[in-house]
């Protein structure tokens, strides 16, 4: 046998002048505790694991946001959302000036509905450059309702939609003038639990859902390359969303949705790893981190690694 045939080498992943947003939103959730992920992640050793990559941490900045107790929830069919939104908004107008600073961001949640601010900062960015940007979104669920279709009114089980152009004007239009992503560029690993009112939405945009069915009776390997090649197709580069439900609650217990039968950590770190080889990761953002449900913090570190997996950590 040839020693020499075997995987191709990706390549070597560049050293990056990093930005860490951290999130203290949990408006957009059904349970209290995910605006405090962001310290639980930090807590687990998220700076030392990057820099001892070799990346630089060169800025460290904080969205904030009111508490349910200082404010109204507003219409029951979205829920917080003029707070939401003018997190999202923030966030966005910071992720896009650090990009123009030569920065890559690292956003930490916070609730899902923070992928509003962040894709929405990444794909403007790259709109005025002329480019389009793909996201793989790595979750148990497709965040594809709208305030027509959401069960709760919860704005994290809407984010996918909103990026798409879905959904409430005020969080659309903070995307710009038109949406942040096509659908052509957009896949969803590890989907295991979809609202029946969100199904029709999901299939009438197009997005390309891997659920965790086919990801067990195709493979991973080979699901997860097909969603990486869709997102790359035509696209400037990936961001990865990184909803820490999407893996399985013996390995993450600290969230607030968890569903039973999600990736293992094998699984989830070649999510990342595969991101990483793409030589063309944007952004990575990891969320819905909740430590009120933790135990000891083991979700916190495994947050730790699949973000620095993402960055370009390999075992050799």
């Amino acid at each position: 046998m040839n020693p020499t045939i075997g995987p191709a080498t990706p390549p070597e992943f560049p050293m990056l002048q990093i930005a860490i947003g951290n999130v203290h939103l949990d408006l957009g959730a059904g349970r209290r505790g995910v605006d405090m992920g962001p310290s639980a992640i930090h807590l687990a050793g998220l700076k030392a694991g990057i820099q001892e990559l070799g990346h630089r941490v060169v800025d460290n900045f904080a969205i904030a946001s009111l508490t349910p107790e200082m404010t109204d929830y507003g219409n029951p069919s979205s829920r917080y959302l003029t707070e939401i939104a003018d997190a999202c908004r923030r966030l966005a107008d910071r992720v896009e000036k650090s990009m123009e600073q030569g920065r890559f961001p690292v956003v930490l949640g916070g609730d899902h509905s923070v992928a509003i601010g962040t894709v929405s900062g990444i794909a403007r960015y790259w709109r005025k450059r002329g480019r389009r940007i793909g996201v793989v979104w790595v979750d148990a669920h497709t965040d594809m309702n709208t305030p027509a279709t959401s069960p709760s009114g919860n704005i994290h089980g809407m984010p996918l939609a909103v990026l798409l152009g879905y959904g409430a004007p005020e969080l659309v239009a903070i995307a710009g003038d038109q949406p942040a992503l096509d659908p052509r560029h957009v896949c969803v690993i590890g989907a295991r639990d979809v609202d029946g009112t969100e199904r029709e939405l999901v299939r009438e945009a197009g997005v390309r859902v891997f659920t965790m069915s086919e990801l067990d009776e195709r493979g991973t390997a080979v699901c997860v390359r097909e969603a990486v090649e869709r997102a790359c197709d035509g696209t400037v580069g990936v961001h990865l969303s990184f909803d820490l439900d999407g893996v399985d609650p013996q390995h993450a217990p600290g969230v607030g949705t968890p569903v039973p039968g999600g990736l293992n950590l094998r699984e989830s770190h070649l999510i990342c790893e595969k991101m990483a080889d793409t030589g063309k990761l944007l952004g990575v953002e990891m969320v819905e981190l909740n430590p009120v449900l933790d135990a000891q913090n083991v979700t916190g570190k495994l947050a730790v690694w699949l973000i620095l997996s993402a960055l370009g950590k390999k075992i050799l």
